[in-house]
């Protein structure tokens, strides 16, 4: 079992220009936006997905399943100086699509096939795409209310979804990862990730039906910002396991948050500031810990500073 120090530094030393970082769902609309960031800052590029793409900002392009070992430690091995960190992005990003069992079999044995391959190779950080689904109401097939707002990440998970599921157990994996192999990991909890038509296209549905989204609680992060956060999450000088959600400061919708709890979760206690059209994610711990804060915003007024 290596510990050693692959990647250059001392285990968990956060990444620096020159230094290699795994990609794995590079092909995805975060995984492109991630690589580039990535390349932006100096850091070497190796892309992993199940499909072959090009992409001029990468140093390699590997295809296979996140779920093979061998692939796995393939991907990890033969880079000059060793992989510094990996952004592991891979993974079904929705329900609906696959039967359940496959959801759990990528998401969950996919992330610690990768996470204990980084372990062994002697990679210095870990950073898991996880999902606002590990609270347990965006896929919940009842209605579920927070037990207070802001909701933060002490919130206890209401996951009755094998979606939401698989980001908790996903999450679980990188605490393991952490105390097994000694080495920082941080989970980011993303709401709906999107720019351009996509998030145009996702306003649109909220602004029509803002109750049909009761259950995202109204969340939204522009890629670019989703991009940002994962690099500030493998640079930023970090010791142990943490899960961190990354949204934007301002709902999706046009009414006043304060109007939407009380239209839509009556029976939430509102527990700290929530004034104007603020998220309903307490994102503290992005700003606190990565010193990251979202730039992007689809309305013309000044974010809120709040939470």
């Amino acid at each position: 079992m290596s510990t050693g120090t692959a990647g250059g530094g001392a285990r968990g030393a956060p990444l620096g220009p020159g230094d290699t970082v795994l990609v794995t769902g590079a092909a995805g609309g975060i995984g492109r936006r991630v690589v580039g960031a990535c390349a932006h800052a100096g850091l070497r590029v190796v892309a992993v997905d199940r499909l072959p793409f090009e992409d001029d900002r990468i140093a390699r392009c590997l295809v296979g399943d996140i779920r093979d070992r061998e692939f796995v430690a393939s991907c990890l091995a033969g880079e000059e100086g060793g992989v510094a960190g990996v952004a592991h992005l891979a993974a079904i990003p929705a329900p609906g699509r696959h039967p359940e069992e496959e959801i759990l079999d990528t998401n969950v044995l996919g992330s610690y096939v990768v996470c204990q391959e980084m372990g062994r190779s002697g990679a210095r950080r870990l950073v898991l795409a996880s999902s606002v689904s590990a609270f347990g109401l965006a896929w919940a097939d009842r209605d579920l209310s927070p037990h207070y707002a802001p909701v933060d990440e002490e919130h206890p998970t209401l996951a009755v979804d094998s979606y939401g599921l698989s980001k908790v157990l996903a999450e679980e994996v990188a605490a393991f990862t952490t105390r097994r192999w000694g080495l920082p990991t941080v989970a980011l909890r993303f709401p709906f990730v999107g720019s351009g038509e996509r998030l145009t296209r996702q306003l649109a549905q909220v602004h029509e039906d803002p109750g049909g989204h009761r259950r995202d609680l109204w969340g939204w992060l522009d890629t670019g910002d989703a991009a940002d956060a994962v690099l500030a999450a493998l640079t930023a000088p970090l010791t142990g396991h943490h899960v961190i959600t990354v949204s934007a400061p301002d709902t999706s919708a046009l009414q006043p948050t304060g109007e939407l709890l009380r239209a839509h979760h009556p029976d939430t206690p509102v527990t700290g500031e929530l004034g104007g059209h603020s998220a309903v994610f307490d994102t503290s711990r992005a700003r606190e810990l990565l010193g990251f804060v979202p730039r992007h915003r689809w309305r013309g007024e000044p974010p809120p500073q709040g939470g």
